[in-house]
């Protein structure tokens, strides 16, 4: 069965599989020694007076390439003018990660499609998936959120490899809806948010394609090896048409002076984020 952004907006208008709390996932969280999964605004790191050449991005000109602690990605950090970003949608597969040590840690890594919170630090709105890996084992959770709160999960079994649609729409600066649609089993979830008080209310000032370095707490969890995430179909929409990826802001996940994420433009809707 195939799904499209359309398909996607018709089934959040219909109403589809509503998402619940999974008791499973606490638990599991609880034996990684992780309590609260956060998102975090991008920690951009400034290297314009460095010289040491693992901080350029290697046969790149664009100007546009900034480098973050925790995000890899697009970000459209400036809506055109007269309008904000609403929705924003793209597809991408399940990774399926591997350690970085043999230390036995729960190491993770997230992808997920979001409304706001680069430039406009107020508010996330934003839906995605979690690959975990520790001692050898594998496991997947989906979810939502609407930052500064914590995630919720969703009630969607995941598996690497599973194609994902997933999408983000505002319908006000307190109110939105986050869907994702397991394409390789034909099921969907989605949920309704609001704002978590009156200082987190959406300014839809950007839209996001993200593979991130997450929270729990106040730590980042170390960031698996997860191989290349490619997402494609990768549209925001405002009140003045539909945009792409193309004359965006480009974030590659740089720690500890080395680059660990990539970020490689393949077209105006799709571009992929490379482990190095």
């Amino acid at each position: 069965m195939k799904f499209t952004t359309a398909s996607l907006a018709g089934a959040m208008l219909a109403g589809g599989a509503l998402a619940a709390p999974r008791p499973g996932l606490a638990e599991r969280l609880e034996q990684r020694g992780v309590f609260q999964r956060q998102s975090q605004p991008p920690s951009k790191i400034d290297n314009s007076g460095e010289e040491n050449g693992v901080l350029l991005k290697e046969g790149s000109g664009d100007s546009n390439v900034q480098y973050s602690n925790n995000w890899a990605g697009i970000v459209r950090d400036k809506p055109p003018a007269s309008a904000t970003y609403s929705a924003v949608s793209a597809t991408f597969t399940v990774p399926n990660p591997t350690a970085t040590d043999n230390s036995g840690d729960m190491q993770a890594a997230s992808a997920w499609v979001g409304i706001d919170g680069d430039t406009y630090t107020k508010a996330i709105l934003q839906t995605g998936i979690d690959s975990y890996i520790q001692n050898g084992e594998t496991s997947f959770d989906a979810w939502y959120e609407w930052y500064p709160s914590s995630a919720e999960n969703f009630d969607l079994d995941l598996s690497a490899g599973d194609v994902i649609v997933a999408m983000v729409k505002s319908t006000s600066p307190s109110e939105g809806i986050a869907i994702i649609e397991n394409k390789s089993s034909g099921k969907s979830v989605t949920t309704t948010l609001s704002a978590p008080s009156s200082d987190a209310t959406l300014g839809g000032q950007n839209a996001e394609w993200i593979v991130e370095d997450f929270n729990t707490g106040s730590s980042q969890v170390p960031l698996a090896n997860f191989g290349m995430v490619t997402f494609s179909g990768a549209q925001a929409k405002t009140d003045d048409g539909d945009y792409g990826v193309n004359n965006a802001q480009i974030l590659d996940i740089q720690q500890n002076g080395k680059v660990l994420a990539d970020v490689i433009v393949e077209s105006d809707t799709e571009f992929s984020v490379i482990y190095q």
